[in-house]
């Protein structure tokens, strides 16, 4: 039975009723000796205590998508079957151009969201590069499929979740592709293929999507592995124009470090709460000796670059999660590196799920104007104004009067979100 599946949830909420149930019904009608009976009432309170405590988990573990299978739970699954050094560009020395195209096998993805707006689907991904084995689960924009946009190519972003997450996260609880499927229809956000790769990789770590060798080769999984099948499957944009990565807490740290180490493979990258150092994160594999942390430190890379890498960053962020960090990446950028630093107050809420989801469709907009991109109407025109626009990036809005979800949309600006009591 899935952990996080309905059936499961509901057997662990009939459970629950039948624990509360039990005592009430057999407490005082219990028979034998004195022992025994003592025994039984314990084991119904320990049996009401596990239910309680099972049931309260599982529903968390819904909500924030921490971990997506019983393996990452319990720690014992791996999806890498080889870590070979790959080099400093991760490629092993294969061109990816050469390699021939492989059709994936996609089904329909199970889970909360996942039949929503038009449905996603999953594939197994076999890593021709990167030696590893996961799930990866890609939504299409609401125009892929019309007549009208048959020979239309799409842009593509990544979405990375936090650690411990879940890829379904993105789909399932920051409904990501239900905010952005009406708006891709009206013109007003570019349709965008979504797709959300595995990153829990190995048992109890976190891989900072770096490549460690003899470990793991996550960054060569997420920027190599991943984009050739979706460029294999879909009418996809080819790299760099039309990719770009985005990703929460850990996941944005990876999405800002991705897209500053490879401008080759990603034009823009969106962290919500990201952080520059992987010694952040106490679980992070990147961050297990000085020469893998310095190597996959954003702000280092950008700071080192002997050429200011092409690419636009939005990073968002709360003083003490991810704010002063982006500030930092700001002051260091030299053009054409494109930095905007989205303040999130403090009273707008904590390192969670209900402080991100209110930013997706921000960070989708601004992906919009900084990648370029046509944003077009649900009946395959470009009407007036809906054309190509300019890279230019959103001015802050005042937060004047804002309600709490405005606030941690990033419309608010620092100066007046200060003034809020």
């Amino acid at each position: 039975m899935s952990l996080t599946g309905t059936p499961f949830l509901y057997t662990l909420i009939a459970l629950s009723v039948v624990a509360v149930a039990l005592p009430l019904l057999v407490w005082s009608r219990l028979r034998g000796p004195r022992i025994l009976r003592a025994a039984a009432r314990v084991l119904m309170l320990m049996f009401a205590q596990g239910t309680a405590v099972a049931l309260v988990f599982v529903a968390v573990n819904n909500a924030n998508g921490l971990y997506d299978t019983w393996d990452d739970l319990l720690g014992t699954g791996t999806h890498v079957q080889q870590a070979a050094d790959l080099g400093a560009d991760g490629t092993g020395g294969i061109a990816l151009d050469r390699l021939p195209r492989v059709a994936q096998k996609f089904t329909q993805a199970q889970g909360p969201g996942m039949h929503a707006a038009g449905g996603v689907r999953v594939t197994q991904l076999q890593g021709r590069i990167s030696g590893v084995n996961a799930e990866v689960y890609v939504w299409l924009p609401p125009q892929y499929d019309e007549p009208a946009y048959a020979h239309r190519t799409f842009p593509v972003v990544e979405l990375l979740p936090g650690y411990p997450g879940s890829a379904k996260s993105w789909y399932g609880t920051l409904h990501v592709h239900e905010q952005l499927a009406p708006l891709m229809r009206e013109g007003k956000v570019a349709p965008f293929i979504l797709v959300a790769p595995r990153t829990t990789l190995l048992p109890g770590v976190d891989t900072g999507c770096a490549n460690v060798p003899g470990t793991v080769n996550a960054d060569s999984w997420l920027s190599l592995d991943v984009p050739k099948m979706v460029t294999d499957n879909f009418r996809a944009q080819p790299a760099p124009k039309g990719w770009a990565v985005a990703g929460y807490s850990a996941g944005g740290h990876c999405a800002a470090k991705l897209a500053v180490a490879h401008p080759d493979r990603y034009r823009a990258a969106v962290s919500l709460s990201g952080y520059s150092d992987p010694i952040v994160e106490p679980d992070s594999l990147a961050a297990q000796n000085q020469q893998l942390r310095r190597a996959n430190n954003p702000y280092l890379l950008l700071r080192k670059a002997a050429v200011p890498p092409p690419v636009a960053l939005y990073l968002s962020g709360q003083p003490h999660d991810g704010y002063e960090a982006a500030l930092a990446m700001r002051q260091e950028a030299k053009a054409p590196t494109a930095v905007h630093v989205v303040y999130i107050p403090s009273n707008a809420g904590g390192h969670t799920m209900a402080l991100w989801r209110p930013q997706v469709v921000p960070a989708f907009r601004w992906l919009t104007t900084q990648m370029d991109q046509h944003r077009v109407g649900g009946e395959g025109k470009t009407g007036k104004g809906k054309g190509k626009v300019k890279g230019t990036t959103p001015r802050e809005q005042s937060s004047d009067d804002s309600k709490r979800a405005a606030l941690a949309s990033g419309t608010a600006s620092r100066a007046a979100a200060a003034r809020r009591p």
